[in-house]
C-alpha cells in the first residue's frame, strides 16, 4: 500500500516538472459564464509533436449531441495563421456562444448555441500552428514554423489523438476551417491521405474537406474590385479603368504601373468605410475602437463602465473572447497549463510563421483524382475573400458540372446558391453572410452541412 503512494506521489510529482509527460486530455464539465453543468460533452488537453514532443499543442474536442458513435468526425482548424479556434467555438459553430449583448464589465457570459456544428458531428479543434491559442513550445526553436511543418504537426497529432480515442477510428472524418485554412486544410489533407497510402497507423477513414472563403492562391485580392463593382460600391468608370490599367498583371504582382497606382488609390478611398468582413455591417468607431491600439488597451475600454450598455461593434464583440480566455478561473477550467504561455490573443500578434505555399489549386486537384469530397462555400458579402475569386479557381479546374447553379433551401427561404462538379465537389454560396459564414449564418450553415454529410444535394430541400 505504501509503495502505491508513493508512485502516485511521484507520478504527480514528475508531471508538474514535466506537464508534457501528462495524459492527453481531461474532461471539462463546468465553464465560467455558463450556469450549471455543460449539457454536451468537452475535453481538453495537450499532444506532444515534434521529435521530442517540443511543441504542446492544445485541443477541444467536443462529442456530437446527436450519435457520436457513428457521426463524422471533423477536424476543425481557423484562420490566421494564429488565430485560434476558440474563435469558432464561441463565435461560429460551438455548443456554447459568448453572450455579447448582456456584458456588463463582468466575466462575459455564455449561452447554447442550438445551430452548432456539434449537433451532427464529432468535432477536434486545435491550436495551430504553434504560438497559437494555448499552444507552446518548449524550446526556443520549436517556435519557429510554417506550411508544411504545421500540417505535419497536425498529422502527428491527429494519429496521436486516434491512438487514444480509437472508438472514433471508423467514424467518416473530415478536415475543416476556413478563411487561411484555404491554405492549411488542404495540405493537411494531403499529407493524411499520403499517410494513409503508406499503410501508416492507425488507418484515418479520410473521406473528404470542407472550406469556407478560404485563401487558395496569391493575387485574390484582385477580386475585390469585380466584387465591389457588382455590389454597387465603386462606379463603371473606375471599374473599367481599373481592369485596363490593373488587369492579369495584379492578379500576381499588385499594382505595376502608374495608372494602376492612381485607380487603386481611388478604390482604396472609396471603399476605406466599409466593413470588409461584411459589407453590410457597420465598422467600429474609430474613437470607440482601434485596431492600432495594443490588446490590453483595447480590453480596457470595453471593462470601463463608462462605456456600458456593453459592446457595439463586431471586432468589440470578438474581444470579448480576450477578457472570457484570459480569466484564470476559465483557464483552469479548460486544463490549461500554467506558466507556459503569455495572454491569450484571438490571433497571435507576434507569431513566428512562414508562409511558403502560396497556392493550394494543385492540392485540390489531387485530392479530387483520389477520389475525396469537397464542399467549398462562400458567404456571399465578404470582400475579405470574395466569392468570385473561389469560383474563378474552381473553374480552373475543369471539372465537369453535374447539376448547374440551383438555389437551395431552408425554412421556405433562398438560403444561397449551389453548383456540383465531377470529382465529388460542391460549391455554395450562402446568402447573407460574411467571411466566417456561420458567425451570420448559424441556421443555413447548420442546414448546409447538415446536407452535405448525409450525401443529400443542396438543392434537394
Amino acid at each position: 500500500m505504501k509503495m502505491c503512494w508513493l508512485l502516485i506521489f511521484f507520478l504527480i510529482l514528475v508531471f508538474e516538472i514535466f506537464p508534457h509527460l501528462a495524459l492527453a486530455g481531461s474532461p471539462v464539465k463546468y465553464l465560467p459564464g455558463f450556469e450549471g453543468p455543460l449539457p454536451f460533452e468537452l475535453e481538453t488537453g495537450y499532444i506532444g509533436v515534434g521529435e521530442a514532443d517540443e511543441v504542446q499543442l492544445f485541443y477541444y474536442f467536443i462529442k456530437s449531441q446527436s450519435n457520436p458513435k457513428i457521426d463524422p468526425l471533423i477536424y476543425w482548424f481557423t484562420g490566421g495563421p494564429g488565430c485560434s479556434p476558440l474563435n469558432a467555438i464561441l463565435f461560429e459553430l460551438g455548443p456554447v456562444e459568448l453572450d455579447v449583448r448582456a456584458y456588463n464589465g463582468s466575466l462575459p457570459a455564455l449561452f447554447l448555441n442550438p445551430y452548432a456544428y456539434t449537433k451532427v458531428a464529432n468535432m477536434i479543434f486545435v491550436d495551430l500552428p504553434v504560438g497559437s491559442g494555448y499552444s507552446y513550445a518548449t524550446t526556443q526553436k520549436a517556435n519557429h514554423s510554417d506550411d508544411l511543418q504545421s500540417a505535419d504537426h497536425a498529422y502527428e497529432f491527429l494519429r496521436k489523438w486516434l491512438v487514444e480515442h480509437q472508438e472514433y477510428l471508423n467514424n467518416p472524418f473530415y478536415v475543416a476551417g476556413d478563411s487561411y485554412s484555404g491554405i492549411t486544410v488542404p495540405i493537411v489533407t494531403q499529407v493524411i491521405s499520403n499517410g494513409i497510402d503508406m499503410g501508416i497507423k492507425p488507418w484515418i477513414n479520410l473521406k473528404g474537406y470542407i472550406l469556407g472563403n478560404p485563401v487558395t492562391f496569391s493575387g485574390q485580392d484582385y477580386y475585390k474590385i469585380p466584387f465591389s463593382h457588382g455590389m454597387g460600391l465603386i462606379p463603371d468608370e473606375l471599374y473599367k479603368s481599373l481592369v485596363t490599367n490593373c488587369g492579369g498583371e495584379y492578379k500576381h504582382n499588385g499594382p505595376t504601373n502608374s495608372l494602376c497606382s492612381r485607380d487603386m488609390h481611388t478604390f482604396d478611398w472609396l471603399i476605406k468605410d466599409i466593413y470588409q468582413y461584411h459589407i453590410l455591417e457597420s465598422p467600429c468607431d474609430p474613437v470607440s475602437y482601434d485596431s492600432r491600439r495594443s490588446l490590453y488597451e483595447n480590453v480596457q475600454k470595453l471593462k470601463n463602465p463608462a462605456t456600458y450598455p456593453g459592446v457595439k461593434c463586431r471586432e468589440e464583440w470578438h474581444e470579448l473572447s480576450v477578457i472570457w480566455a484570459n480569466d484564470e478561473n476559465v483557464k483552469e477550467a479548460l486544463h490549461v497549463r500554467k506558466g507556459t504561455t503569455g495572454a491569450w490573443e484571438r490571433c497571435r500578434s507576434n507569431l513566428s510563421f512562414a508562409t511558403i505555399i502560396n497556392n493550394t489549386i494543385p492540392y485540390h486537384a489531387n485530392l479530387s483524382r483520389k477520389g475525396f469530397r469537397s464542399l467549398i462555400y462562400s458567404g456571399d458579402h465578404d470582400m475579405v475573400m470574395p466569392f468570385i475569386s473561389t469560383q474563378t479557381w474552381i473553374k480552373s479546374l475543369n471539372y465537369s458540372i453535374i447539376d448547374d447553379w440551383k438555389s437551395w433551401i431552408v425554412d421556405g427561404q433562398v438560403a444561397g446558391y449551389t453548383r456540383s462538379y465531377s470529382n465529388q465537389l460542391t460549391f455554395a454560396t450562402v446568402k447573407g453572410a460574411g467571411h466566417t459564414a456561420p458567425e451570420w449564418k448559424p441556421v443555413e450553415c447548420l442546414a448546409m452541412l447538415k446536407c452535405w454529410l448525409s450525401y443529400v444535394p443542396l438543392h434537394s430541400n
